[in-house]
Order: structure tokens, then sequence, then C-alpha cells
């Protein structure tokens, strides 16, 4: 297995892009990890790289995931070059990319895989950081050259460019495309991308389907997405994972007759668009009425002066659970709560609701929800749920 130290520098991501280019023709694994993580040598580790690779594996992408117990995602070739193949097609074309999130991820990665398959040299925004003007320096020669120029990038990111309204947001508006991933888009936020010009494709994905599988609520070509009776989302086709690190009871479970069973729910629209309801596990029983954390998030978000929020629920003597909100804004807490309760009602209006300038993350624009509810359920609810 080849380890892939990655600290942000162009040096790094080039040996990466190196390493990448002779797994994909049979050559080692690839094993990207962050340097400077605190959890990387934890993860490590885990992956004990000292052990035989499982049969054509390409690239373990090594994560803590939302429960912190470490897992390798195995993806072949096969899925990391169908992923990238289906991508182009739907985007309009293989073209010129700017990497901008970490390539330790799934998404990073892509960029890199789909430059080496249109054949054209990626460029690098390197740091630890997200700047708007970097992002501007480092998008020029992208958008220097002919042909499609893409970038992919987190909710969070293009929020900066959009505020900074300077080099970087004119940047954005170059490219012939940016694929959001990591995390849900907003309404305002695919509102406030449109009215500026910001050509964005909302995706849904994860490291199990070799990044984005699903664009703007279309499945890629030969992506298959289903709902089951409890509205848990399985997904089929060529970008799948073949299973995870030394770990074959947790692929069995998770891997059945070429379907992966992912940690979300959703459904399917009358016109077979996929709607992503939020994870299975984000529903909080709050005295025998179940809520949707997602659906709190969604209103909350959709606010004005919301930048981000993040909904849990948090042990309480009375109600079993109670309803919790961590907010990015410049609301009152007293509007937000009665927003929610106009809309959704009085079970789903937040007990408490603590302001913060910026939402745990554990990943490029993950929320850390473990981290969310450490803070949050120091506090009591106390509030009754009415």
């Amino acid at each position: 297995m080849h380890l892939s130290w990655l600290d942000g520098s162009a040096a790094a991501l080039t040996a990466l892009d190196a390493a990448l280019a002779s797994a994909l023709d049979g050559g080692p694994a690839v094993l990207p990890l962050n340097s400077a993580d605190p959890a990387a040598p934890a993860l490590l580790e885990a992956m004990a790289p000292e052990q035989p690779v499982e049969p054509d594996t390409a690239v373990v992408i090594a994560t803590s995931g939302s429960t912190g117990a470490p897992k390798g995602v195995l993806l072949s070739p096969r899925a990391l070059t169908a992923s990238a193949t289906a991508t182009h097609a739907r985007l309009g074309g293989p073209g010129h990319w700017l990497l901008a999130t970490p390539a330790h991820y799934i998404g990073g990665l892509q960029v890199l895989i789909r430059a080496r398959l249109a054949g054209t040299k990626p460029a690098f925004l390197t740091g630890t950081g997200f700047r708007p003007d970097e992002f501007a320096a480092a998008a020029a020669p992208v958008l220097a050259e002919n042909g499609p120029r893409y970038t992919a990038l987190v909710p969070t990111q293009l929020v900066r460019l959009l505020d900074d309204g300077g080099a970087g947001l004119a940047a954005a508006k170059a490219f012939d495309g940016i694929i959001l991933g990591a995390a849900a888009t907003s309404p305002k936020l695919r509102a406030q991308a449109a009215e500026e010009g910001v050509r964005i494709i909302p995706s849904y994905g994860m490291s199990e389907t070799a990044s984005g599988c699903v664009y703007d609520g279309v499945p890629l070509d030969g992506v298959h997405v289903a709902p089951d009776a409890d509205e848990r989302l399985w997904i089929s086709g060529p970008v799948l994972s073949h299973g995870y690190r030394l770990a074959p009871e947790l692929t069995a479970e998770s891997f059945r007759d070429g379907s992966f069973r992912t940690s979300d729910r959703g459904r399917l629209l009358p016109d077979g668009r996929v709607e992503v309801l939020g994870r299975a596990d984000d529903v909080i029983n709050t005295g025998g009425v179940k809520v949707s954390a997602a659906s709190v998030e969604r209103l909350l978000g959709a606010q004005p002066g919301v930048r981000d929020a993040c909904v849990v629920g948090v042990p309480d003597p009375q109600w079993g659970e109670a309803v919790v909100a961590m907010v990015v804004a410049s609301s009152s807490a007293d509007a937000l709560r009665a927003a929610v309760r106009a809309e959704l009602g009085a079970a789903a209006t937040p007990k408490r609701i603590e302001f913060t300038d910026a939402l745990p993350l554990r990943g490029p624009g993950k929320i850390d929800r473990q981290a969310v509810v450490a803070a949050l359920r120091t506090h009591s609810a106390g509030s009754p749920n009415g």
C-alpha cells in the first residue's frame, strides 16, 4: 500500500497524482492521509498498511465517519473511473479542473482522477485554509484554458465566495460548472448562486459511491437509487465500493446483492428525482413525537440572518430527547423558534437555541454532529415542549 501524507502543498498533491495514476493501472493501492489531522495516526493504524490489500483495490479512503470508528472504504479502478466518466458525461464533457478541497477525501481525490481521464493538468488550491483571493489566484490557470472549466466545492466555501463579492466570486462565475458536495445545498444558497450567475451542481454521494453519484437529484448514468420500506436509500451501479478494509462483517452488513445501504433517508419524487431527507439516525423522539432534525435545520437555514444550523436531540428527563439547535445567525432565538413553530409545530420547536460563530466540522463542509451534541448536552433543555 502506498501511503500519501498530504500537507496542503503542491508537491504532496503532485506526488499523490502520480501515485493515483499507478494505482489505476494496477500498481499499489493509495492511502491518502492528512498529515495535520490529529486522528491520522489512529486511522493509519486501523488501515494496517503492513497487511495485504484486498484484491482489485486502487484507493483506500480512511475515515472515522459520523460514528468515530475508523473504517477504510475500498475503491477499485473500475469504480473510480466509472464515477469520473459519468461525471464528465453529466457536466458536458471532459475539461480542466481546479482542486479546491482536501484530496484525502473522495471529493477532492476524484478531481485528480477526472483531470487525468480528461488528459488535462489539474491546478491546486494549496494551503490549509480557504480564502477567496487565493481561490481566484489558483483558478486563474484553469480559467485561461479553452474548453469546459470545472471545480468542486463544499457549501461553506461557496458562501465565502458569495460573501466576498470580489475576485473570488468573479472566478467562481467563470467556471462552467461547480460541483457542490459533502453537505446539502440549502434553497437559500442555491438561490444566491443563481442570482450571482454561479453555475452550481448540487451532488449527493459518499466515499462508498466513489464521490457524488446523484447530481441535482438525478442519478448518474448507470447508477440506481431506491428507498426501502423504511425510506433508507439503497444505491447500486458501477461506482460502488467493494467493501471496507479488514472488516468483512461490516462489508456484509452494508453491501448486499450489488447494492449499498446508505445511512440516509430519502424518497423518489414524481418526476423520478431523488430527494434526500437526512440521516436515518437524525430522527428525534421528543415526548413520543418523532421530529426530523433535517427538516428543522432546513427551515432554520431559510430564515433571514441564518448562515448555518445544526439540530440534534439531547437527553432530557421530561421529554426523553429535547430538540436543540446550534446556529450561526444574527436573528433572535425567539424569532427562529416562532418560525419553526408556525411551520412544523410545537414538537419540532427547539427547546434551546445556542448561537456560535462557526459550527464544528469533521471534514470539508460536514458538520461534526457529535461535537455539537457534546457542547449542547452540557445544559438542560429546561423549557416545555409547547
